[in-house]
């Protein structure tokens, strides 16, 4: 089962976060988006950096992939921001069914 797919990025203030999360919903490229706060440690710069940011779950259709990254981009403040997509490999097929119908 490769047709889902849960997508992630994140954004550094909550608001910007909610902000692509509700764009992306109403664009129905996602027909859910999670919003919660991580602590990421990653490499920029030259240099280790630490710091809170606002993760994104987006659940998606495969089919949706390609356009959902380049919404992603063009809405994001991030030089590079994270987009990593992650195929479900099972679900409720209730659910599936919503995320199906509430996506283009």
């Amino acid at each position: 089962m490769t047709d889902f797919l849960v997508v992630t990025t994140t954004h550094e203030s909550e608001q910007q976060a909610r902000e692509l999360a509700g764009a992306a919903v109403r664009e129905r490229l996602a027909a859910c988006a999670q919003v919660y706060p991580v602590r990421s440690v990653y490499w920029w710069d030259g240099e280790v950096q630490d710091a809170e940011e606002w993760r994104i779950d987006l659940k998606t259709r495969a089919g949706l992939a390609t356009e959902l990254r380049e919404f992603i981009a063009a809405h994001h403040s991030y030089d590079t921001p994270e987009v990593i997509a992650v195929p479900v490999t099972d679900g409720s097929p209730a659910y599936l069914a919503w995320l199906t119908a509430e996506t283009r």
